[in-house]
């Protein structure tokens, strides 16, 4: 028979079903057993009784741990005791694979394992109800950013991981053995980017892995990220880029909110989604720190301590748990960041006190941008690849890079990042 997934057996009463999954509890009670089924989509109980029940299925299940593989026919019926209010009376059943008596982790939400446990195991952590909603929410706002992106006519680009190129701090990189040559794990596709947004696309965005050879032991840092990154021509300035910004919140949060109602419900979060989200330039947010009692010295960026600050500064006045702290002096931004009269023509987008993107419009001329390397220290010259991309007609550009990570772990409310990551990498972790 076709297989009905455990969500649809509601609509099956009194039919003749066939569902398949993990067995998550067995109760033998001689002449009756029960057994919990879980799939996907959710679980049910199952009922066998000895004189409608295939024999041979009947001794079955006398003779299984919890989580074999299995599937079972029977008839969907009303059980007011059942916590669904339908179960499963149980004709047949066939085990697929058998499973240890013992299990590594706890599956089941009665014994608290240890994160480093759990993940070593993680195929078994996803089994758990909580964990599964997690990476369910998580490939929800995947889909909700390629959704709303797509909208607004940006064009899906692959970058290259293995990149001769570096942008950002050279210290951050993974350096490799290419054929003989030096060759590193790709920081950020921020080269490739403008390239292709002056190579006529001009909006262009990608999805994809990010490395960052960082020895942080955070709660917030991982050695491998999963970004959010697009960027845009012809704008006005970076308040463009920050307008695209959140439209895509207010598209993510709305789309969960509507899609994922019982993940949401199972993890106890309420999404908020934003009105307008408010814009702070460092002065501001210097003046609302040192009101605090945090003097923020100039042109040093904003720590942990300041994000959190301001994330209730933003909820206290106004309601709201997105602000975009602006205007960032050039001594704490990249060279390629437009200058502005005070500072840069940045941006960083904090979400309840933990920032989650950065971005900013670009320098195009490349006269200045070739003086703003020098203040930085290096002549452009020796980035030809990069240096090339504006002699050509390059039009006025910025863009944003998002941490995926970052969105799904503040709008869950999950306090470490490793949790909504399926395999993390951190300095120490690089298995399974």
């Amino acid at each position: 028979m076709e297989r009905t997934l455990i969500k649809d057996l509601k609509n099956q009463i009194g039919q003749h079903v066939t569902i398949k999954g993990w067995i998550a509890n067995v109760r033998d009670k001689k002449k009756i057993k029960f057994l919990v089924l879980r799939d996907r989509t959710g679980q049910v109980q199952g009922i066998a009784f000895e004189q409608s029940c295939d024999p041979t299925s009947f001794e079955l299940i006398s003779n299984v741990y919890r989580e074999c593989c299995i599937n079972i026919e029977g008839n969907v019926k009303e059980s007011p005791q059942a916590k669904e209010g339908y179960e499963i009376e149980i004709i047949k059943m066939h085990q697929y694979s058998e499973s240890q008596p013992q299990l590594p982790i706890d599956v089941y939400g009665k014994i608290e394992s240890n994160i480093d446990n759990r993940l070593d195991n993680r195929f078994l952590d996803t089994r758990k109800p909580k964990i599964n909603a997690i990476f369910k929410v998580r490939a929800q706002i995947h889909k909700a950013a390629n959704d709303y992106l797509n909208s607004q006519d940006f064009m899906n680009i692959n970058t290259p991981k293995l990149t001769a190129l570096g942008l950002e701090s050279g210290a951050e990189l993974f350096k490799l053995d290419y054929f003989g040559n030096p060759i590193y794990l790709s920081q950020s596709p921020q080269l490739y980017k403008q390239m292709f947004v002056t190579g006529g696309f001009e909006r262009v965005y990608e999805i994809a892995p990010v490395f960052r050879a960082e020895k942080s032991h955070t709660t917030r840092h991982l050695t491998e990220f999963t970004g959010i990154d697009f960027e845009m021509a012809f704008i006005n300035d970076e308040n463009d880029v920050m307008d695209m910004v959140e439209g895509l919140i207010k598209h993510i949060t709305t789309h969960i909110s509507n899609n994922c109602k019982p993940e949401l419900e199972l993890l106890n979060v309420e999404i908020k989604i934003p009105n307008k989200i408010p814009r702070l330039n460092i002065e501001q947010i210097r003046e609302v720190l040192e009101s605090k009692g945090k003097t923020l010295p100039v042109d040093e960026d904003l720590d942990t301590e300041s994000e959190k600050m301001i994330g209730e500064y933003v909820k206290e006045q106004y309601g709201e748990e997105f602000v975009f702290a602006t205007n960032y002096p050039f001594a704490k931004r990249p060279f390629y960041h437009m200058k502005s009269e005070n500072g840069t023509k940045s941006f960083d987008l904090i979400y309840n006190g933990v920032e989650i993107a950065t971005g900013a419009q670009r320098e195009h001329r490349i006269n200045v941008l070739s003086k703003q390397a020098q203040e930085k220290g290096f002549d452009l010259s020796d980035m030809p690849e990069y240096e090339k991309i504006f002699k050509y007609g390059c039009p006025p550009h910025g863009g944003v890079g998002f941490g995926l990570d970052r969105i799904t772990e503040k709008l869950l409310k999950i306090d470490n990042i490793r949790e909504v990551v399926l395999l993390p990498r951190d300095p120490e972790r690089y298995k399974p």
